[in-house]
This record gives structure tokens, C-alpha cells and sequence, in this order.
């Protein structure tokens, strides 16, 4: 019989107590007790076992757990004789900040105190040992929602002093989703008052802490050490490139070929391969994330399951908000082609969209990209990568999100896509001023009013719309050579009976252009003077079947030509 699919559960006992479905990842325990490594950082993507895997770790370490040998006969674990003497035999402190999530500080942060509460709560037997001054009684009782930052800041590192004078031995201390309310404070703009809070915390908990034995974290991303970690030298970062712990999270092919074969489905191997493959994590690739193939060996259909989760905003604010070459990049990253760029692993989230190469980094963390090849440059000392989206679900969750940039029903976007098709000139003006003023506010990065900012992130993003939307019809570029300069957006039929179109984007420079017709003017007379053509023609497009439009901006308005 085989064993049941159980979707969405985090809870390694109720997994063994059940015989669900479960793949043996328990040699992880072992190879992270002999690295030794005193505080330890994994990052991966969302649903990728992060949960259960720390959870698996206190069942194993936690003396809440102890003479439960028969979560881990069978498994790999308890093949290691000496092992079997560590289950049950360390005091655990576990905290998830996977639900603390909120629009404001103010929120987040009783959020985060509500969770220390409950696991003063959950150890309250410690407030009665005979051990405890009235000192150590009083600090107990302050732990609440109303406690102060500085009682929150020691509450991890006085409940592990606490801990191991009752257990007469030091703590482990695992926390699970520890950037989750930093990605929150930078999307929702609270970031400074979260790190200052979070340094603290995790200062006292984890530089500071004599009682603890070693801690295990994990997250997405690696956030930077200067923003929470500061001073902290004791800190072993583990991130989708690095070697260790290559396979301890997500599922590898020989993993998904038993499944597929238990569960009579091998006959999907392919399809399963381009839905949900792609992930590398260190030298070892052929990684698949465990969320759509549980949903998939349960559903039996091969749809998005993982990309559509949980909220990509920070993902969606980055690349709407982001600069035009990074609009150019996902141009060519939806068509498939590689994106060649430096990395910087370790994320400042206050200069997200002020250093080049971080947005990458962050794409690479959560999963939504694969390295398909480094290389090491001796002479400067760094490493460049070349990366690819990660799989057809993940294509698929960026094209669903650029269609959410027009999806407003005030936004007639396919109206103007068809008049762009019947070159009907009339319309494509009323619809696509009725699309800019709706949204290219939603395009700016919110510093500056939006009627004096350059329309380049916007009219980016309407190209990466077209893309998406025309994708079957037409091969979409833009910002590339061509003859003697570079056009702005280039549609190649893909159909010998479809005419190919140059757009050229203009803004209205009043020291030169009296009228936005001049402007227009202007654009349309770049395309021929500059020989925008040359790339159609040398591909056997006759020039009558090319059209030339010119779109001239003014603020919010919009001329076409």
C-alpha cells in the first residue's frame, strides 16, 4: 500500500505517525552535527522543506521528544549507532517567523512578541524551578505584548540560561523564516525600525549567548551582515550556491523517479522534468521543488503549483519599479535566453534598487532562477554567473504577473493590442493614453510625482505586456541594434503574413520640439534615418511589410503616429 499523499504538512511526527508520504532526508542531522558549525544560516526558496527539516531536528534532538525511537526506525539516521544515543537528549528553543507578516512596524513587531510569549507560555515549568531568583522570576514575567525592545531583545538568551540550568546542559536553538518580516518591512517600508529590532534580538540570542550549545537558521534570503548580524564571527552561511547540505533540501531526480514509480506515474517523468526541474543548489542540479511534485503525485496534473503559493510582491514591485535594463533582461530571460551578470549573495535590502546585480541575487534565492554556469575571473577576484528561469513554472508565474500589471478592467490593454495588430492609429492613441494614465504611477518607484519621471520604466513594462501577450504571434525585443543605433521595441512576425512594426519611444524636449507633433515627428524620422529596418530586412522582411509608429510622451499623455 502506498502511502498517503498529506499536502501542506510541516509536522515530522505527525509525517512518521501517520505513514504519509515522506522522503528520507534524515542524514542532513548527522552532516550538520559533524560540521560543527556553532551558528548556522541555510537559505532556499519558499516550500522547499526548510520547515520540516527543523522540525525534523528538534523530534531528533529536542528531550521534549525523548524514547521516541519510532519516529526514525527505518530511517537513515538510525543506521548511525551513535546517534541513536543524541535523540532525545538536548533542550530546544524553536521559533517560526513564517506567519509574521504586516503593513506597519507597529504590527509586525507584537507580531514577533506574540511568538516569544508563546514560547515563554510553552515553558512555563521553568518559572517554578527551585533555581530561579526573584530576578529571573520578574524578567520571566515581563515577557508578554507589552514587554520593551530591551526585554525582547534578551527574551531567546534568558529563556537559554534558563534551559540549561534545568537541563543541566546547553541549548539548541532553531529558527525557522528569520527574513520573513525583513522582506515584509522593505516592501511595506519599515525597514530601518525592523533591522534595529531584529539586530538586537539577534545579537543577545546568538553572539552573546554562553548557554547555547549551536543554532541552526534558515530563510530565502541571506541577508546582509551589517543590517542584523552585525559583529556576529560565529556565523556559517549556507546559500543556494554553496556546497554544503547540496541535496538536504528539495527533492533530486533519483527521489522524484522513485515517487513517480511508486505512485504509478512514471509514465509523466518528462512533463514532471519541465514543469517543476531546473533547481541547483551548489555542484548538485537536477533539484525539484517538493511543493508541486507532493501536489502533483496527489492531483496527478501537471499545473503551477509552487509559483503560486504565496505573494511574489517583493519580486513584482522589483522588477515593475526596477530600471528599464532590467525590464530588457527579463525580455530575454522570458525568451528563454541566458542572463550573463555578477552576483551579490548577500542582499542589502535598503539598496535593492540601487546596486546592480542584487536583484538578480534575490531572483536566485527564491528560486526563480538557476545558475547554469560560473566562472572565476583570477585577474579581478570575481565570479560571474550565468542564469536562466528556472523551469516552465516559474515562466509562467512572470508571465502571469506582468498580465496582472494590466488587468484592471479601467484598462482596456487588449483593446490596444488589437489596434496595434489592424494598425488603426485612431484607437491605439485613446487606449493607450487610457493605459498610461491608469498606470504609469504604477511603474515609478513612488520618490518622485510620476508626471516628472521618465517613461522609460514604464513603457518598458508595456513592451514585457506585449511580450507576453503576443508571444505566439510575434519575437519581441527592445533597446538592441540595429543599422545605426538602437530602436526602441522591434516586433518580427512570426507568421509569413503578419507585418513587422519598430516602435520608437520619444519624451518632448521643449528646448528642441515645440509640439508633441514635432516630438512625434522626431521619433518616427529616428527609425529611418538611423536604418532601424536593417535587422528585419537582413531576415528576408520586405521594408512595405514593416510599419513604423512613433510615440511621443508628454507626462501622462500620449501621441501616436
Amino acid at each position: 500500500m502506498v502511502p498517503k499523499i498529506s499536502v501542506g504538512v510541516q509536522d515530522f511526527e505527525f509525517i512518521r505517525r501517520k505513514h504519509c508520504f515522506f522522503v528520507d532526508k534524515t542524514y542532513f542531522i548527522k552532516e550538520w552535527w559533524e560540521n560543527q558549525d556553532i551558528v548556522t544560516l541555510i537559505t532556499r526558496p519558499r516550500r522547499f522543506g526548510k520547515t520540516l527539516n527543523l522540525n525534523m531536528l528538534e523530534c531528533f534532538f529536542s528531550t521534549e521528544y525523548s524514547g521516541r525511537e519510532d519516529l526514525f526506525e527505518g530511517l537513515s539516521i538510525w543506521n548511525e549507532e551513535e546517534y541513536r544515543k543524541l535523540q532525545g537528549s538536548y533542550p530546544v528553543i524553536f521559533l517560526s517567523f513564517a506567519s509574521v507578516k504586516g503593513n506597519t512596524y507597529e504590527t509586525t513587531r507584537e507580531g514577533i512578541l506574540q511568538l516569544l510569549t508563546k514560547l515563554y507560555s510553552r515553558h512555563s515549568y521553568l518559572r517554578e524551578a527551585p533555581f530561579m531568583t526573584r530576578q529571573d522570576i520578574d524578567f520571566f514575567d515581563s515577557v508578554s505584548v507589552r514587554m520593551t525592545d530591551a526585554a525582547a531583545a534578551f527574551s531567546v538568551h534568558s529563556l537559554s540560561d534558563y534551559m540549561s540550568r534545568y537541563y543541566g546542559k546547553k541549548v539548541l536553538i532553531f529558527l525557522d523564516e528569520y527574513d520573513t518580516p525583513l522582506q515584509e518591512a522593505y516592501v511595506h517600508g519599515y525597514w530601518d525600525e525592523m533591522a534595529g529590532f531584529m539586530r538586537s534580538l539577534f545579537n543577545a540570542a546568538f553572539k552573546t549567548n554562553p548557554y547555547m550549545e549551536r543554532s541552526l537558521m534558515t530563510g530565502i534570503t541571506r541577508v546582509s551582515k551589517e543590517s542584523i548580524f552585525s559583529d556576529l564571527n560565529n556565523l556559517e552561511i549556507v546559500t543556494t550556491t554553496s556546497e554544503k547540505y547540496e541535496d538536504s533540501f528539495g527533492f533530486t531526480q533519483e527521489e522524484v523517479e522513485k515517487a513517480l514509480v511508486q505512485y504509478g506515474l512514471s509514465k509523466e517523468a518528462d512533463k514532471v522534468r519541465a514543469w517543476y526541474d531546473g533547481f541547483a543548489f551548489g555542484r548538485r542540479s537536477g533539484i525539484y521543488n517538493p511543493w508541486s511534485i507532493i501536489n502533483f503525485l496527489d492531483k496527478r496534473k501537471a499545473v503551477s503549483y509552487w509559483a503560486n503559493s504565496s505573494s511574489n510582491a517583493l519580486a513584482d514591485n522589483l522588477i515593475r519599479q526596477g530600471r528599464p535594463e532590467i525590464k530588457i533582461a527579463m525580455e530575454d530571460l522570458l525568451a528563454g535566453k541566458e542572463l550573463v551578470t555578477e552576483l551579490e549573495e548577500e542582499i542589502i535590502f535598503d539598496q535593492l534598487t540601487k546596486r546592480h546585480g542584487v536583484i538578480w541575487s534575490l531572483l536566485l534565492a527564491s528560486g526563480y532562477l538557476k545558475v547554469e554556469e560560473k566562472t572565476f575571473c583570477e585577474d579581478t577576484g570575481r565570479t560571474v554567473y550565468h542564469l536562466r528561469l528556472t523551469n516552465r513554472e516559474v515562466t509562467l508565474m512572470f508571465e502571469n504577473m506582468i498580465k496582472n500589471w494590466f488587468a484592471a478592467d479601467s484598462v482596456p490593454y487588449s483593446e490596444f493590442q488589437r489596434a496595434l495588430l489592424a494598425g488603426d492609429v485612431d484607437y491605439m492613441n485613446v487606449y493607450m493614453n487610457q493605459v498610461a494614465a491608469q498606470t504609469f504611477s504604477f511603474f515609478d518607484t513612488g520618490n518622485v510625482p510620476s508626471e516628472n519621471v521618465s517613461p522609460e520604466r514604464f513603457y518598458h513594462g508595456f513592451v514585457l505586456g506585449l511580450i507576453v501577450e503576443l508571444a505566439g504571434r510575434y519575437r519581441i525585443t527592445s533597446n538592441r541594434e540595429s543599422g545605426l543605433g538602437r530602436y526602441d521595441v522591434m516586433l518580427e512576425p512570426l507568421k509569413p503574413h503578419d507585418l513587422a512594426m519598430i516602435l520608437e519611444f520619444k519624451v518632448r524636449n521643449p528646448r528642441k520640439e515645440k509640439t508633441l507633433e514635432d516630438t512625434l515627428a522626431a521619433a518616427l524620422a529616428q527609425i529611418g534615418n538611423r536604418g532601424y529596418d536593417t535587422e528585419l530586412t537582413s531576415r528576408g522582411i520586405l521594408r512595405e511589410n514593416i510599419r513604423h509608429y512613433g510615440f511621443a510622451f508628454e507626462g501622462k499623455t500620449v501621441l501616436i503616429g
